[in-house]
């Protein structure tokens, strides 16, 4: 074990939500604070969260960049769990509308999201749709406790992999006849997210990890190592297809794609 135990660890964080206040890192408290005492974090949140009555719903990956990796020394992404409590659905018709004013430093993040019908334990992009019943277009809404932003993955995965909320956005099945068209599509589509009607970041499918179906392929693979395997039901998001886009209340975010056949997302912050 490190210096920094779970149990305590989880205190902390949990109260720096729950206060708006901001802490330090574990990992530039204690150098040893890996990867490994991070999950055992965010495990201790997890049991918490669920007896205190909330569901585990699906994963959330995080640093699903390959440049990134061998800087970060990571050799594969990062995931935390996600809450029934904290994944909402649109509605057909207008913006969903969500709180931000109990957040410490909201950031948005366009996401394709996917729900299981199967478990995934790895393989190819073809292979990770098959396991799919629906995709969607997102947004993930990520706060950060740790003073200006500065984590390390260890310390992301300890704090809910920063995860504050997720939007999704109307769900489009996935037939086995539609696999080959989208293992095409998912890597070259384009997302435009736009802030009170005005474009403020573009981006692609080949951002995360060249294709959010490879990074949900990689997200199996990786949580079936941690003896922690993708289960049928379970929504995962894939990661930010732009940069990550402060949010403030009063403002509303949509987003749209071109080469791909999803519905706009929209939110809009109180």
């Amino acid at each position: 074990m490190t210096a920094l135990d779970a149990p305590s660890l989880a205190s902390e964080i949990a109260d720096a939500y729950a206060h708006r206040r901001l802490i330090q890192a574990p990992t530039s408290r204690d150098p040893s604070f890996d990867l490994a005492a991070g999950y055992r974090v965010e495990a201790e949140l997890t049991s918490r969260r669920r007896a205190g009555g909330h569901a585990t719903v699906g994963r959330k990956v995080g640093f699903a960049n390959k440049a990134m990796w061998r800087v970060l020394k990571l050799d594969t992404l990062v995931w935390a769990r996600m809450y029934d409590d904290t994944v909402r659905f649109a509605p057909t018709r207008g913006p969903v509308e969500l709180p931000v004013g109990r957040m410490t430093s909201a950031k948005i993040e366009p996401e394709i999201v996917f729900k299981l019908r199967a478990p995934l334990a790895g393989g190819d992009a073809a292979a990770a749709l098959d396991a799919v019943e629906w995709l969607a277009l997102g947004f993930e809404i990520i706060d950060c406790a740790y003073a200006d932003w500065k984590f390390q993955p260890a310390d992301f995965v300890a704090a809910y992999g920063l995860h504050a909320a997720l939007v999704v956005g109307e769900p489009r099945p996935v037939t086995r006849d539609e696999i080959p068209g989208l293992v095409e599509a998912l890597p070259s589509f384009t997302v435009r997210l736009l802030k009170d009607g005005n474009g403020v970041a573009d981006g692609s499918g080949k951002n995360v990890l060249r294709s959010p179906a490879l990074c949900l392929a990689e997200l199996g693979a990786a949580a079936t190592a941690a003896g922690v395997p993708l289960a049928a039901g379970e929504v995962i998001t894939t990661g930010t297809l732009t940069d990550a886009q402060p949010i403030a209340a009063g403002q509303t975010w949509t987003a749209t794609v071109a080469g791909l056949d999803l519905p706009d997302v929209s939110v809009h912050f109180s």
